[in-house]
């Protein structure tokens, strides 16, 4: 089993079995504050349906809100503030649900008693389960600090900086758990595969860990490797003064206090990132359902204006810079690129009379509520581009395969200030909003983008 979902594992277990003992205990400590006759001994209680199946159901649900605040997304490098905090939490929420949904119900005579047992209540769920990950941890730590744990990482780059970087790595390696397990280049290097066999080890997954420390001083070349390494779904990594160099912006999140940015992540909490992603699931399912009578229409509408399907697919670079098909409801001739790859602009004859209509009030856009659901796209998030147009913006403005951190959205920053993009130089407009949005992604952000964007709709203010 990979070591990362075996952690993961370890601290699921521990915590079930932590949140069983707390439970436990306190289901003794309820018996004994009720009213006494009213169930006869402690081993009645103890066996009584309810009882037994709140002991299996209610530290699985407490376990489900752990997994929701993101604890068990990232399992290695875990401080002990990160395990307080936490716990303490996530074991509040989790004692509040359970007190309303069990304890709420018990015949306790003095109010006052009810919020002492929640305290009670989460003190028992609290304790147990931060020692057993506090034990977890620290087991961790020595294991990587002795050097019986670490990560295989592969440098890409043979050059005195390459090799300068890796030393460092290897000096702290109970900070960053990194082991470098070799230098990649495209030239010619002593000791140092190619780049392809780098993206080999990668896909086998044998190597997890990339960093980027090629000489080259050419920001496309770095882009380059950025695009190459991304899709693969591994840690990619680079030093903060070459990463504030590609995006002329300075950024503060390393790993562990050494010099490495992981840029294949988003400035995006776990729980966020839960959130996120639960919430897309819920709200695309309830759209499609109820959206199917507006759909119906605007098929038959679409294909009564003009002929061709209904619908129309197109490649997009997603997620890690994964290929995906988008779905829209077809606004041009069928024949729109016969020429190639085009951009919309005002008064574009290839536009329908229907697809103008639907264009103006992002009508147009709602088929991609599957796109949504399936996961290639995000309510919010950077709008996917076509290859050929990513590209063109690779040459002016490398950070672009930074978007591919998060997922594609159905609207975004960008959208919201700009709207259709006509030009590169107006998609390369829109992309400064959705970098800055990348950085600052927030539950709070999404809403407000959202908001915007139905406003854009009632409004009729799409293009």
């Amino acid at each position: 089993m990979d070591p990362l979902y075996r952690q993961r594992l370890r601290y699921i277990a521990c915590d079930y079995v932590m949140l069983n003992i707390g439970w436990l205990v306190f289901n003794y400590v309820r018996f004994r504050s009720l009213p006494i006759g009213w169930v006869g001994s402690v081993g009645h209680f103890m066996a009584l349906p309810p009882v037994v199946l709140g002991q299996v159901l209610l530290p699985l649900l407490a376990v489900g809100i752990y997994a929701l605040s993101g604890y068990y997304n990232h399992p290695y490098f875990k401080s002990r503030v990160d395990d307080v905090l936490n716990t303490a939490g996530v074991s509040a929420v989790a004692a509040l649900m359970m007190f309303f949904a069990v304890l709420v119900n018990d015949d306790i005579p003095e109010r006052l008693l009810n919020y002492q047992l929640l305290a009670i209540l989460w003190a028992l769920l609290a304790v147990p389960v931060y020692a057993g990950r506090h034990y977890i941890t620290a087991h961790t730590r020595r294991r990587i600090r002795s050097g019986r744990l670490g990560f295989d990482a592969i440098v890409v780059g043979a050059g005195p900086k390459a090799r300068a970087l890796a030393a460092r790595v290897e000096r702290a390696p109970a900070k960053t758990g990194l082991r470098i397990a070799g230098f990649a280049t495209d030239g010619a290097a002593d000791g140092a595969m190619s780049l392809d066999d780098a993206a080999l080890m990668v896909e086998q997954g044998r190597v997890r860990n990339i960093i980027i420390a090629d000489e080259s001083t050419d920001m496309a070349r770095t882009a380059d490797l950025m695009s190459r390494f991304i899709p693969l779904g591994c840690n990619v990594y680079m030093a903060p003064d070459r990463y504030n160099l590609l995006t002329m912006r300075p950024r503060v999140q390393s790993v562990s206090n050494e010099p490495l940015i992981n840029i294949s992540s988003p400035g995006m909490s776990a729980c966020t990132a839960n959130l996120k992603r639960i919430g897309d699931i819920v709200v695309s399912a309830l759209a499609m359902v109820a959206l199917l009578p507006v759909y119906a229409v605007l098929a038959i509408a679409v294909k009564a204006d003009s002929a061709g399907p209904a619908l129309y697919s197109q490649e997009r670079v997603g997620y890690r810079g994964r290929l995906f098909r988008i779905y829209k409801f077809r606004t041009m001739r069928p024949d729109a690129e016969a020429a190639g790859p085009q951009l919309s602009r005002d008064g574009d004859p290839r536009i329908t009379r229907v697809g103008a209509v639907l264009r103006k009030y992002r009508l147009d856009e709602l088929p991609q509520f599957w796109n949504v659901l399936l996961g290639q796209m995000s309510l919010v998030g950077p709008r996917p581009e076509r290859e050929h147009f990513e590209r063109l913006m690779a040459e002016r403005a490398p950070y672009v395969a930074l978007l591919h951190r998060v997922r594609p959205g159905l609207t975004s920053w960008g959208v919201v200030k700009h709207g259709y993009a006509c030009s590169v130089d107006e998609m390369l407009e829109r992309l400064s909003y959705d970098m800055i949005y990348i950085e600052n992604v927030s539950l709070g952000v999404d809403l407000r983008i959202i908001l915007h964007t139905i406003n854009t709709v009632l409004t009729g203010k799409g293009v």
